[in-house]
């Protein structure tokens, strides 16, 4: 086996990569110009592979200064060394520096008729998520692929967060608080029928269109019945979600649900408080071992703006991290996508908030189960 070496390029590489690029591409070329700018841009990264010491490939990855996201622009081999598992080492070693970097995901695009190459990055884990009409000089097209790539390992400091991917539709709030409950229950039955009789307990029944998701007063007394500490963060007071319907019949039905979940939360314990709940509260519950259930608008995770509970796992100084229970199998997904996701918590300050001319701000923290049941079981 040859003698396979990764590093970063050097102003001495330029003449070999100019080569190389020549050589592997016939058009939409890097110019010499380009890889001396590339190699001048300390956020970018320009990574070789030298094989016995000669320089048989490179991969270009691009910094996006205002995201998490990074991009494989360009990633060539020359043909004497492929065979040798060069690409996918550059790729890899491109994924790490970037996660370094505290990028989340990885992009890329590729011509949709470069069989070999789609094949390597659908082995690696890589989702087709798009296409690009006209993208190269020949106007062929670009399909354009994703990996997420930064995850997060699960510390001691924070409770231990099983995940459970909502089945149906509307059901994204019983699934998210069925994942607080189970980190602080064992015992706690991770099922679509107990997802189901959630949600029929904390179904706010009108919302947007189709069947009713759940609100966070509902949600709250359902953590309470099945003997947990439960208190919720609310940034308005009376029926929510009443402006996302324009049926007066249904803004009536919103508003008995919301009195009949006020008087039974008048007949619990539950803490109900009237304004946003803040990061630093946020954390603070994480370390007592108590774990936010949030609501979010999907604006920031998926480009259309619905409603969707998450459950919240762990934070640190960069990034609070999701189990997100909804996965879009058919765009690829899966669980490992959307557990522990970390989104930048600046992000987050914006994902946490639902509607554009008063949002609404809304949590439920999930506690321990209350001493009086744990002493009678």
């Amino acid at each position: 086996m040859p003698d396979i070496e990764l590093r970063h390029a050097t102003n001495a590489d330029l003449n070999t990569l100019v080569g190389l690029e020549n050589r592997c591409f016939t058009e939409d070329r890097l110019s010499r110009r380009s890889f001396r700018r590339f190699l001048d841009v300390p956020r970018d990264r320009l990574i070789v592979c030298c094989m016995d010491g000669e320089l048989v490939g490179y991969c270009l990855v691009l910094m996006n200064a205002a995201t998490r996201l990074a991009r494989i622009y360009s990633l060539a081999v020359a043909p004497e060394a492929r065979g040798f598992g060069v690409g996918e080492k550059l790729v890899r070693e491109a994924e790490r520096e970037a996660a370094d970097a505290g990028r989340i995901v990885m992009r890329l695009e590729v011509r949709e008729d470069n069989a070999s190459a789609i094949k390597l990055y659908r082995r690696l884990g890589y989702r087709q998520f798009g296409t690009y009409r006209d993208y190269y000089e020949d106007h062929g097209d670009a399909l354009r692929f994703e990996r997420r790539i930064l995850f997060y390992e699960p510390s001691r400091a924070y409770p231990q967060v099983p995940y459970y991917p909502q089945t149906t539709d509307f059901s994204c709030g019983p699934a998210a608080l069925l994942m607080a409950m189970a980190a602080l229950d064992e015992d706690q039955p991770l099922t679509t029928l107990e997802e189901l009789r959630i949600w029929r307990e904390a179904t706010t029944i009108f919302m947007l269109a189709g069947h009713g998701g759940c609100g966070p007063h509902g949600l709250a007394l359902a953590a309470w019945k099945r003997g947990f500490e439960a208190s919720a963060w609310i940034s308005a007071e009376g029926p929510l979600f009443r402006d996302t319907v324009r049926n007066e019949h249904k803004k009536k039905v919103l508003e008995l649900v919301h009195e009949g979940f006020m008087h039974d939360l008048g007949e619990t314990g539950i803490e109900l408080h009237h304004e946003p709940l803040t990061l630093d509260r946020m954390e603070e519950a994480l370390h007592q071992r108590q774990v936010p259930v949030i609501l979010i608008s999907t604006w920031q995770l998926n480009g259309s703006r619905v409603p969707h509970w998450v459950t919240v796992c762990a934070m640190d100084e960069q990034f609070v991290y999701l189990h997100d229970p909804e996965i879009d199998t058919d765009a690829g997904e899966s669980v490992a996508d959307k557990q522990y996701l970390p989104v930048d918590r600046k992000v987050f300050g914006k994902m946490s908030r639902y509607g554009r001319v008063q949002p609404l701000q809304a949590a439920v923290i999930v506690g321990p189960k209350r001493p009086a049941l744990l002493s009678s079981t």
